[in-house]
């Protein structure tokens, strides 16, 4: 404390403890903003004081610390406007403004007490914050919802404080004051109109607020009402007052609080907006509200030397525009400044991947309270992105996109902003944003492969999953979505559609019907892959099915032929040496591969010991030589087998007669009618037989025998004299044996059997060439010399498998 000040209060105590006489004190009324010089009023008269006694008593003004803006003239005993008195910079909306101050007059001590009371004039009219205010109303609001204004800020006070709202057109919205327990008023914008957002959708508002003074000034703001659809329940603050602390200079984003509102919405309507509402001061440059979970945070700047004490207002608005509001009071607790203060103005939350260079992201604004080099602020953002910051204006920054965007490349971005002064040490203050790149159907689908191959073994079940094709796209969500589609083709004249079908989510084929390997080996299509982009992009793959062959045909026998006719042997005369062909089986399988590899043995033989049959060719040789005690009549099962897995079979009975002559195994041949397959019918041959026997026997055992016999001294001739028999070339339909790559190695000559009864008629015996047949029945016989087998069979022995007609035999 300074020598004068202490003096000063000494003698004011001194004064006010010896005083013996005072005057008294004396009141004065004038308006702010007097220009200098200006008289206040006459001292010396309204006190009754000689102006000679102002200047022997020393008159001056004390007014302790404060500015002294009225000064004593001693030579007119008045006073003077010393400085110009702003009384909204002087007192702003306290009143009444008045100036304390007093006179002090020495020998003897005299203290005069003077108020000057500043009076308001209407010198600045009513202004809003924002020019615009946005709304979103649902247009089920009900009659007399209210909606809170921002507040017109008029810092004039009395009569010139701001009086009164009007809003035009007032076709759906009034206004309503309500006033405050703190003496302030809010206005509220009630509905007195039902919406309908399918008549309009967007009303526009102008708000006009009027003070009271003389002229009357007035200031505007917009307000934008865009109608939203079915919202009828507005927030609800769990509670209308808060409060806080906080210590000066906390950092940004210390939490105070956090307000809570519930709405009985649900859904897109029942989400709730925290938004901080003050306009008179700079609350919303110092706090923030978290506009999800209503968390306050300081935001900028906290100065105990510029207040002690704030008022936060805040907003809960729903989806639908409703609105509910309470306040915090937050007390500071003084600290020991000032930081950068940025304030993001615009953001743009999503930004399309083909936004051209240019394209504003974002705008801001930065302030920092301090001066000269500790005021001047530079703002930079993080390098490696495809943005730039530029200044447009003092304080004003925009966030520009400087290259071309990639969603695929990078989802998104977060800008970090950050501003510094230039001051020692430098103070600086950042904020992060997150900018999300938003998908353009630019990628067509790609599938994994350039072209698929795939399998499947025939006979398989209609519907069977053969495999699955697939397809990526670089685009996300809706774009990405890839469908399947098979393209419009065909396959041996048939659509495509009827061998396979794809599925349009899963890219998986199945097959639609049973193939056979027999009548398709493989086929091809395309598969379309087509994103859910608009318009849609695609591509398409080759797709090759191969049928796999299966096992599914047993081998058939092509010779020796079954019937159920006459009986058919093989002769192998006694004299026949080791490795004697007998015949030979002749089979073929319509698989392919190892599905179509046969192999041949013997299942079944009256004497094994004396047969063979070849494993590979079917051949059925003598493994000894023939005796005597070998019976005439054998009777072999040859079982062919294929490759395949299970494998398939089929068997040949084959009769084969060990006689030198054809007589000598007639009565043991006859027989062998018995053994076919009549048994069903066996007792009506039996009757027949009985009925018919004594008649028919001798007559039909002669005539059979005198034909055979005469057949047979005739081919005995024939030999003798080194004749040919005439050959007529035979095949079997549908089989032929091209390249000589098949089963069928050696010519093979056939006999035809018939009888009366064509139920025993027998088409079979096709043999190799180089041995004998016989046709045994009960009406003759025909064979062929063991010479004439063994020059057939040298003859003929590479050639490709044919059949010749050596004779038939009709009984």
């Amino acid at each position: 404390m300074s020598d004068r000040t202490m003096a000063r209060q000494v003698l004011l105590f001194i004064c006010l403890l010896s005083l013996s006489s005072v005057h008294g004190q004396v009141s004065y009324s004038i308006p702010e903003e007097m220009p200098k010089g200006s008289l206040v009023g006459n001292i010396a008269q309204d006190l009754g004081l000689d102006l000679k006694r102002l200047k022997s008593g020393k008159a001056r003004i004390y007014t302790g610390d404060s500015a002294e803006y009225i000064e004593l003239n001693k030579e007119r005993g008045v006073l003077l406007i010393k400085e110009r008195i702003d009384r909204e910079a002087l007192c702003a909306q306290t009143t009444p403004c008045a100036l304390h101050f007093q006179i002090i007059l020495e020998n003897p001590v005299e203290l005069l007490r003077i108020t000057v009371e500043i009076t308001d004039i209407n010198d600045n009219p009513p202004t809003f914050e924002k020019s615009e205010m946005k709304f979103r109303i649902s247009e089920s609001a009900v009659i007399g919802s209210k909606f809170m204004l921002e507040r017109a800020m008029d810092p004039d006070v009395g009569i010139n404080d701001l009086q009164s709202y009007s809003l035009s057109p007032k076709d759906n919205f009034i206004l309503k004051m309500k006033n405050q327990p703190d003496g302030t008023k809010l206005v509220e914008m009630v509905l007195q109109k039902e919406l309908d957002r399918e008549k309009q959708d967007r009303i526009s508002l102008i708000l006009t607020a009027v003070d009271g003074g003389d002229p009357k000034l007035s200031g505007t703001a917009q307000i934008h009402v865009t109608v939203l659809d079915v919202n009828d329940n507005a927030p609800v603050f769990t509670q209308p007052f808060y409060k806080s602390t906080v210590r000066e200079n906390a950092p940004k984003g210390t939490v105070l609080g956090k307000v809570s509102a519930s709405d009985a919405d649900n859904d897109g309507n029942g989400e709730i907006i925290y938004s901080i509402t003050n306009t008179m001061d700079n609350v919303r440059e110092i706090f923030e509200v978290d506009q999800n979970n209503g968390e306050v945070l300081v935001r900028g700047e906290i100065d105990f030397e510029k207040s002690r004490h704030y008022e936060i207002h805040f907003q809960a608005t729903d989806e639908g525009g409703l609105t509910d509001s309470c306040k915090m009071l937050v007390d500071v607790i003084d600290a020991n400044d000032n930081v950068p203060l940025i304030n993001i103005l615009t953001m743009t939350q999503k930004i399309s991947e083909d936004s051209k260079p240019g394209t504003v992201v974002a705008m801001m604004n930065v302030q920092d309270p301090d001066s000269e080099d500790n005021g001047k602020v530079i703002c930079s953002i993080n390098e490696n992105l495809p943005l730039g910051l530029k200044s447009a204006s003092d304080n004003f920054y925009s966030i520009v996109t400087e290259n071309d965007l990639d969603r695929e490349r990078e989802f998104g971005y977060n800008i970090s902003v950050i501003c510094a002064d230039e001051g020692s040490p430098s103070l600086s203050s950042s904020v992060t944003l997150s900018l999300q790149i938003s998908d353009v159907n630019d990628n067509a689908p790609v599938f994994e492969r350039s072209s698929y191959e795939a399998s499947i073994p025939e006979n398989n079940t209609p519907g069977l999953s053969i495999f699955t094709v697939r397809a990526r796209d670089a685009d996300w969500n809706q774009n990405a979505r890839v469908s399947y589609i098979l393209e419009d083709s065909s396959v041996n004249g048939v659509p495509v559609s009827s061998y396979v079908s794809v599925s349009a989510d899963s890219g998986v084929i199945h097959a639609v019907r049973s193939f056979d390997y027999e009548q398709i080996k493989d086929f091809q299509f395309r598969v379309i892959a087509q994103d859910g982009g608009s318009p849609p992009l695609s591509s398409n793959v080759s797709v090759k099915i191969i049928i796999q062959d299966q096992n599914d045909n047993a081998p058939q026998v092509l010779y020796p032929v079954q019937t159920g006719g006459s009986v058919v042997a093989e002769m192998v005369p006694r004299s026949a040496d080791v490795g004697y062909l007998v015949t030979k089986v002749v089979a073929v399988d319509v698989d392919s591969g190892q599905n179509a590899w046969l192999s041949y043995k013997l299942q079944k033989a009256t004497d094994r010991a004396l047969f063979e049959v070849g494993a590979q060719n079917g051949e059925i040789r003598t493994v000894r030589q023939v005796t005597d005690k070998d019976a005439v009549k054998q009777k072999l099962t040859v079982v062919v087998e294929d490759n395949g897995q299970p494998s398939r079979s089929a068997t040949v009975n084959i009769n084969v007669a060990v006689a030198d002559s054809f007589p000598e195994v007639l009565s043991e041949f006859t027989d062998f009618t018995h053994d076919k397959d009549y048994n069903d019918n066996l007792t009506f041959y039996l009757v027949l037989a009985l009925a018919v026997v004594s008649f028919l026997f001798i007559v039909s055992i002669i005539a059979i025998l005198s034909v055979k016999c005469y057949r047979w001294r005739r081919e005995r001739m024939f030999y003798k004299s080194g004749a040919n028999l005439p050959v007529i070339p035979y095949y079997p339909p549908l089989y032929a044996d091209v390249g000589g790559t098949g089963t069928l190695q050696h010519v093979y000559n056939y006999e035809v059997c018939r009888t009366t009864d064509s139920r025993k008629s027998d088409l079979k015996y096709a043999r190799p060439s180089s041995e004998s047949i016989i046709s045994l029945d009960t009406s003759g016989t025909q064979t062929l010399t063991h010479a004439q087998r063994e020059k057939l069979a040298t003859d003929n022995s590479d050639t490709q498998v044919s059949f010749n007609h050596v004779s038939k035999c009709f009984i």
